[in-house]
């Protein structure tokens, strides 16, 4: 199976100034685990998850201060929708992240995460007749 198989592309895009609460709103409102951060001024494209989010609070940071470009990974790996989900999640294993932003004629296509391979890979739950 295929990245492109896996991926959702329901892509959720937010900018480098808006907050750590903002970008949490967002997400949730979404259901998505990770925003990509567009930031022309830093080189293109960057992705913000809810752990960085996380690790933020929990230092004590305030979300309503915070800004997503102090956050945002800017060193990001990108999957092709024509990589297998072995190939992502060996990707995702090495760097030891749960994300990836797919790039399709260097443009973002969708993301792929750990629960969408496992998705893929898992069997469908079974009902359990009562």
């Amino acid at each position: 199976m295929l990245v492109r198989d896996a991926m959702s592309t329901v892509v959720l895009t937010i900018g480098p100034a808006h907050t750590l609460r903002q970008a949490a709103a967002l997400m949730a409102a979404r259901h998505v685990g990770a925003a990509i951060v567009h930031d022309p001024d830093a080189g293109g494209i960057g992705i913000l998850t809810e752990r960085d989010i996380l690790n933020s609070v929990g230092l004590g940071q305030d979300p309503d201060t915070e800004r997503t470009h102090a956050h945002t990974t800017n060193d990001v790996v990108f999957a092709a929708p024509g990589w297998t989900l072995e190939e992502a999640a060996r990707a995702m294993a090495h760097g030891g992240f749960r994300h990836l932003i797919v790039l399709d004629r260097d443009e973002p296509a969708g993301i792929v995460s750990v629960r969408d391979i496992i998705r893929c890979w898992a069997p469908a739950r079974q009902q359990v007749p009562a």
